[in-house]
């Protein structure tokens, strides 16, 4: 019997057309699986199921999603990353006790005024926000210095100009959610948080705004939250605004007074290819 199964272009230029036809018509796709976004169960004999390809330098691991959870798509990852997940399905790793904040991560489009011409470092956090008495999956940004204009050396720390630019609005409350920022996804695969894409230029697709060097484990809330809204919101802040805050009820005691101050943008972003 044919599964119910999605398999784009990149993942058919990948695995031949042979083999793409071969799990069409149900000869080696799973009946039942677990999705590699969300990780709760699924069924390509009832549900639409999304093809995802993830490749490293030397391997590739063929993956199964709900569809309405992520399309089919070819993800890049590194050796490591892919090794650590195959290990990791085996049973022979455990992720359980992984840091929500994971190790900062370059942003190539923007330099840091203070070190000239070099990559931004930027920390990235994950929380949920209460917004209108719902609970919404939240991406908390913040520089680990301040951030000059590409090109220029500063002194003035341009970083929430440069989003504004891009398309993301000024937080003057956290009571409402902001606006969509079309071209601008996050992607979420195997569980795991990889990156924060946006658009590409005419023609191209998108490229990595921020991509984590180890992928970031999110709690199970937070995947269960974010496939409810489909959507997650990204908060950004100067340096020294937020900081590492230990618990949610004081990241948004933290993020109240950054949009009090006036020093606080944000936008609502869908999951990659939604």
């Amino acid at each position: 019997m044919p599964r119910m199964l999605d398999v784009s272009d990149d993942v058919r230029a990948e695995i031949g057309d042979e083999e793409a036809e071969r799990l069409l018509g149900g000869d080696n796709a799973p009946g039942s699986y677990d999705c590699t976004s969300c990780r709760t169960p699924g069924d390509t004999d009832r549900e639409r199921t999304s093809t995802v390809l993830f490749v490293g330098e030397e391997t590739a691991v063929l993956a199964f999603a709900h569809a309405a959870c992520i399309p089919s798509q070819v993800v890049a990852v590194s050796e490591e990353q892919l090794q650590g997940a195959v290990r990791s399905i085996q049973g022979e790793g455990d992720q359980a006790g992984a840091p929500q904040l994971p190790a900062p991560a370059t942003m190539p489009t923007l330099t840091t005024a203070s070190e000239g011409p070099v990559q931004a470092e930027l920390g990235v956090t994950s929380g949920l926000v209460l917004i209108g008495g719902e609970l919404h999956p939240a991406l908390v940004v913040e520089p680990l210095g301040p951030i000059a204009r590409p090109g220029t050396n500063g002194p003035v720390d341009v970083f929430l100009p440069l989003l504004i630019e891009q398309g993301f609005a000024p937080v003057a409350t956290v009571e409402q959610v902001p606006p969509s920022t079309p071209g601008w996804s996050v992607l979420l695969a195997m569980g795991q948080l990889h990156a924060i894409l946006m658009p590409g230029t005419v023609g191209t697709a998108p490229t990595a705004w921020w991509q984590a060097h180890q992928a970031m484990q999110v709690a199970p809330e937070w995947r269960s939250a974010v496939n409810k809204t489909k959507q997650v919101l990204v908060f950004a802040a100067p340096v020294g605004t937020i900081g590492s805050q230990p618990r949610e009820d004081l990241l948004r005691e933290a993020l109240d007074r950054a949009a009090a101050a006036g020093r606080l943008v944000a936008a609502s972003m869908p999951l990659a290819g939604t």
